[in-house]
């Protein structure tokens, strides 16, 4: 039973939130990872919070960070967050949204906290198909760094433990993965997907991150029940 616990990287969007649901859905005890990092959909973290406590996981931390390790990001300083792209666009190069190694950042404090509380697995909802060109939410990106956390930690040198790094979204369509969140009873309108949203909490419906959730609910045939400004 020590091995069916596992910690989950939740940010409060469809991903993570559907990521949890899948390792719940294996039967994982989840340690829920949220970071609070200084960023302008700040909001997020409370859709975090709303489905942690929607999935009735049973541990939730959410860990703060200094906003100036991750200052060059339209998600952190006043850079303006880009709006009304296609895809072609978005793929054509990564974009000042981009959050300089944040999800090496998030994976190594995750696996210090793996190493700690002795839990071999770490989830997180990276997806290389419906993204926004992100370099570190690639396959090659997730493997190496597989590689050197069994490298790097004392439990994984000595023999206790393999660390594994589960991405169970990865290949999928945003529209599929909403089909698959779905299936496991996740309330879509607690999450939180929007980059640039209003000081109530409304998607601005323009941004990558709103347009990638749009496509994805037209595309699994199901209501999109997100609060936009218009």
């Amino acid at each position: 039973m020590m091995n069916k616990r596992a910690i989950v990287l939740l940010s409060g969007g469809i991903d993570s939130a559907t990521t949890c649901a899948v390792a719940s859905s294996e039967g994982f005890s989840v340690y829920a990872l949220t970071f609070q990092y200084g960023q302008r959909h700040a909001c997020e973290v409370e859709a975090a919070r709303r489905i942690a406590s929607h999935l009735r996981v049973p541990h939730h931390l959410i860990y703060d960070l200094d906003a100036k390790i991750f200052a060059r990001s339209a998600l952190i300083s006043g850079i303006p967050v880009p709006k009304g792209r296609n895809e072609t666009e978005m793929q054509r190069e990564i974009p000042v949204t981009y959050v300089p190694a944040r999800n090496t950042v998030f994976l190594s404090l995750a696996l210090a906290w793996a190493e700690v509380m002795e839990i071999p697995h770490i989830f997180i909802g990276v997806n290389a198909v419906d993204y926004s060109g992100y370099p570190d939410c690639r396959p090659s990106f997730i493997e190496a760094f597989e590689k050197m956390a069994n490298l790097a930690i004392k439990a994984a040198v000595e023999g206790k433990m393999r660390i594994k790094i589960h991405t169970p979204l990865i290949h999928l369509t945003k529209g599929e993965i909403i089909r698959q969140g779905y299936k496991l009873g996740i309330d879509f309108g607690l999450t939180h997907s929007c980059y640039d949203p209003s000081p109530e909490g409304f998607a601005c419906g323009e941004c990558d991150s709103c347009l990638l959730r749009k496509k994805g609910f037209r595309e699994a045939g199901i209501p999109d029940p997100t609060r936009y400004v218009r």
